[in-house]
């Protein structure tokens, strides 16, 4: 045994996955890759062997629930028991709800929310009867507000957050110690954008405001050492939540208007073919970014306040505290 927990990310072979992996290498996990490229899972394990740790790569599809207990098994025998499971994998694509192919439609759906459920049924399988670990949900803005061209993801991201907030409730019923937390993700630079199953001229992009893949992955590490209930990463997560909680119309007008060509760009970048049925990093390993690192940003004001939020109401009230009594001594 090494001496460090051991962490399962599904999807961990690239984008915000694969963010993920480094980060928790960094800071002293072991960890199991589950995904489908047998490059990324190569790149991936080589990751976390540079950082000091255990790494394991699992051919898997999340949408298979056997081949997602097959993975958790090898895991816990390889490494040690689990004590932290990020559902990240997905597939997605961009195109109009009408001209998406209804066998498309149905394997976003699977890989995306059922690829979370299986994963989080599994992991509880490990964690319940130890009562320990924590289980993370990589959301997006978007399982609060749906836009245009995504209807397949938004509504897959939209079942994943009611599905968790049921198994919420359930844990808490039977006062398990097991957590089960959200991090809500903004549009972020990875290689999605490349292999997105599209028919537009025009390159996919996030939609902007975009961040790195690796403030995301601070935000999943942060979870699994202080567990809470939800997290939203990026200033423009929450004005879209909030902003939908608040005038839902006026959204629905604006993105009318600007949601599609939002999400197309005229630069030039590579293109992979769609990644729906096949993965496209099973030769050549694609790693954490996309193409946006010139407009992608590095840091987010409201996550790192929002991981903070303990130390700072503690400043707040010690400084409190100190104007109090330096009023008092002040002379009448």
């Amino acid at each position: 045994m090494s001496g460090r927990r051991v962490a399962v990310v599904t999807g961990g072979t690239a984008g915000v996955g694969r963010a993920v992996v480094r980060e928790l290498a960094a800071h002293g996990w072991d960890v199991a890759v589950v995904a489908r490229g047998p490059a990324g899972l190569e790149g991936a394990v080589r990751d976390v062997e540079a950082a000091g740790g255990r790494g394991v790569g699992l051919p898997t599809d999340v949408a298979d629930l056997d081949q997602v207990r097959t993975a958790a098994e090898r895991a816990a025998m390889e490494l040690g028991p689990i004590e932290l499971w990020v559902n990240d994998a997905f597939s997605g694509n961009l195109r109009y709800f009408w001209d998406t192919p209804p066998d498309e439609y149905r394997r976003i759906t699977e890989v995306t929310y059922l690829g979370q459920v299986h994963g989080t049924r599994v992991a509880l399988e490990h964690m319940r009867p130890r009562n320990r670990g924590v289980i993370v949900q990589v959301g997006s803005a978007l399982a609060f507000r749906g836009i245009p061209l995504q209807s397949a993801y938004c509504g897959a991201k939209h079942a994943v957050k009611g599905f968790t907030e049921s198994v919420i409730t359930e844990l808490k019923h039977e006062r398990s110690a097991v957590r089960v937390s959200m991090v809500h993700l903004p549009g972020v630079n990875t290689v999605q954008f490349d292999w997105n199953a599209d028919e537009f001229d025009e390159h996919p992009r996030p939609v902007a405001p975009v961040f790195q893949p690796e403030l995301a992955a601070r935000a999943v590490r942060f979870l699994a050492d202080h567990p809470r209930r939800t997290l939203w990463v990026g200033y423009s997560t929450a004005y879209t939540i909030l902003g939908n909680r608040l005038a839902p119309w006026f959204l629905d007008w604006y993105l009318a208007r600007k949601g599609v060509q939002g999400q197309l760009t005229d630069a030039a970048g590579p293109r992979y073919g769609s990644n729906v049925f096949t993965p496209r990093d099973a030769d050549t390993d694609r790693g954490a970014h996309g193409m946006f690192d010139d407009r992608a940003h590095r840091r987010d004001p409201w996550s790192w306040v929002a991981m903070h939020r303990a130390a700072l109401t503690a400043g707040a009230a010690v400084a409190a505290a100190a104007a109090l009594v330096a009023a008092r001594r002040r002379p009448r």
